[in-house]
């Protein structure tokens, strides 16, 4: 795959791995800033969807009901199709519907003298759901049973009401699609960007991927050392927790991280501050009460507006603008 710099030549892209868990990759003539941008929009800002609100409906088991829901809340489900499903500042509903939630219930009980096993699998999910996959919880283990949620013993029960919402992994780990992304560009230490420590033999004790540091052969011994070169190839590994696949999330980070660079543009040449900010990216649907970065209260200010983040007024600087403490200033502009 190639696609073309017109700084740097053509951008290569080789892949190593690929399957539906795991994808490796190597990029080419690229650069340093963009390669880790594009890493860090994967971490964070692709939409998946989780289990945000649990209803408790019965539990008799020996976990509380807290950490029941955390455990919930941490069952990946399929995001495919979640582009389907409205962020929850978007609705016009009242805390949710069927156009920004998927409800799934869980009701189980032990009715045996051993241990039963509530798992992923006992989430049914309900209808009313934009499509037939998004909210499924992921199940990949070969039994079919999914992520273990709880063990119930003889006359114990749960009975739970789960909303799944729209959101992103800045604002919860819940929305991460990824297990963990791997970045190295520069395997062999070629650039000196790292000082290991060692007690005998750094090489011994800080071992290389041999994979990564040999692709298209190892560095020579006695190679001299190039005071001006900069990293242009990187690695990529990026592990899904089955939510998306692995291409569809390096997609949807490229696609996003377009957005958000749609958004500057449009700030820098003046065009309409309302569509940009439709189109800049993901946004948790439980920030500001539900409200994503809109409507907010007098005197609070998103990262992307010029009002003081503490309201107007007298503020102190900072090497960002206000301080929250006050001081001399008359209207500190928080970015």
């Amino acid at each position: 795959m190639e696609a073309y710099d017109t700084e740097g030549g053509a951008i290569n892209v080789r892949f190593i791995e690929a399957n539906n868990v795991r994808a490796r990759f190597l990029v080419q003539n690229f650069n340093l800033e963009t390669a880790n941008a594009v890493r860090r929009v994967m971490l964070a800002e692709i939409p998946t969807i989780a289990i945000d609100i649990v209803e408790v409906l019965d539990n008799t088991s020996s976990i509380a009901d807290e950490f029941l829901a955390h455990r919930l809340g941490l069952v990946p489900l399929i995001s495919k199709g979640v582009d389907d499903i409205q962020y929850s500042r978007d609705c016009e509903c009242d805390g949710h519907c069927d156009l920004c939630s998927v409800t799934l219930t869980l009701n189980a009980k032990c009715t045996s003298d051993g241990t039963m096993k509530v798992t992923a699998r006992d989430l049914v999910v309900s209808a009313g759901r934009p499509n037939d996959t998004v909210g499924n919880p992921v199940i990949l283990d070969p039994e079919g049973m999914g992520t273990t949620i709880a063990k119930l013993r003889k006359g114990q029960a749960i009975h739970m009401r789960c909303i799944a919402k729209k959101g992103i992994a800045k604002e919860h780990s819940k929305w991460a699609p990824s297990a963990a992304i791997g970045f190295e560009y520069d395997p062999n230490n070629k650039l000196k960007h790292i000082d290991y420590w060692y007690e005998e033999d750094a090489k011994k004790e800080w071992p290389v991927d041999e994979e990564n540091a040999n692709i298209d052969g190892g560095p020579q011994e006695d190679e001299a050392f190039d005071y001006n070169a900069v990293p242009t190839r990187f690695f990529y590994d990026v592990e899904t927790v089955g939510g998306l696949d692995p291409d569809q999330i390096v997609l949807q980070g490229i696609s996003v991280l377009q957005r958000k660079l749609a958004e500057i543009i449009s700030s820098l040449t003046g065009g309409d501050q309302g569509d940009a900010m439709d189109t800049f990216g993901a946004q948790s649907p439980t920030m500001n009460g539900g409200a994503g970065f809109g409507g907010q209260d007098a005197g609070y200010t998103t990262p992307y507006g010029n009002a003081s983040v503490w309201g107007g007024g007298a503020g102190g600087t900072t090497p960002y603008g206000a301080t929250p403490y006050g001081g001399g200033g008359a209207n500190g502009q928080s970015w």
